[in-house]
């Protein structure tokens, strides 16, 4: 099963991608595909997907192609460690950390039911291309749940952790198809789960996808996500 990305879409992401590459001076707008996360915890939307994120200013990491994405590069590429607390801290909106660079966490709340990274960035007027973005999300449960798996969809190579477990990983120039791969089996502890992400891409647009599904394939929505 997968969502079909519109043409007009599509289209508007290739303009983005030429404007971001002129180094317009007019960047594109966050809207309609982001809004500030405010107010209590995000429950899933109607599929399931998590659309609540504190996403990192893009960290470069230069690649000319995709073609490179091979198991042991990406594994190397995104566990290596771009700044301090890069894998145990919860950031909090508008924290700035150094990772070649001051980069700034942003905490929004994604309007469709994937994360448009690509756009996130260009709105920002930071790099688009070779890139790697980190994501966090607080995934709050009203109880235990086992047999849980991470279904995610990732554009290009991504790697996902919950609560500091290596869950699943996304290997080569892959586009974003929903649930294109399944984590293991998994428990989600009743309160705080933390959930994070780190999507790598060369040239091409960046987006992800996320959600949990129980044990027939069916999305779980009776949780909720935060930045807190």
């Amino acid at each position: 099963m997968t969502k079909a990305v519109p043409i007009v879409v599509a289209l508007a992401w290739l303009g983005l991608a030429s404007a971001a590459d002129a180094d317009s001076p007019t960047p594109p707008s966050l809207a309609p595909y982001f809004q500030p996360a405010a107010g209590a915890a995000k429950a899933p939307d109607a599929d399931g997907f998590l659309q609540r994120w504190l996403l990192l200013e893009p960290i470069v990491k230069p690649h000319r192609s995709n073609s490179g994405f091979t198991n042991s590069y990406v594994r190397t590429a995104l566990t290596t460690q771009y700044f301090p607390g890069q894998f145990t801290a919860l950031p909090k909106d508008g924290e700035t950390v150094t990772a070649g660079a001051p980069l700034r966490w942003h905490a929004f709340d994604a309007v469709p039911f994937d994360v448009k990274l690509f756009t996130f960035a260009a709105a920002l007027g930071k790099p688009t291309y070779g890139v790697i973005f980190q994501a966090v999300t607080v995934v709050h449960s009203p109880r235990e749940i086992k047999n849980v798996r991470l279904a995610v969809g990732s554009n290009a190579a991504s790697m996902w952790w919950l609560n500091g477990k290596e869950a699943v990983t996304l290997y080569g120039d892959r586009r974003m198809v929903m649930d294109d791969m399944l984590s293991p089996r998994l428990t989600l502890t009743k309160g705080r789960n933390v959930l994070r992400g780190a999507v790598i891409n060369g040239p091409g647009l960046s987006d992800f996808c996320v959600r949990f599904v129980d044990e027939a394939g069916k999305p779980i929505r009776d949780i909720s996500v935060d930045v807190k």
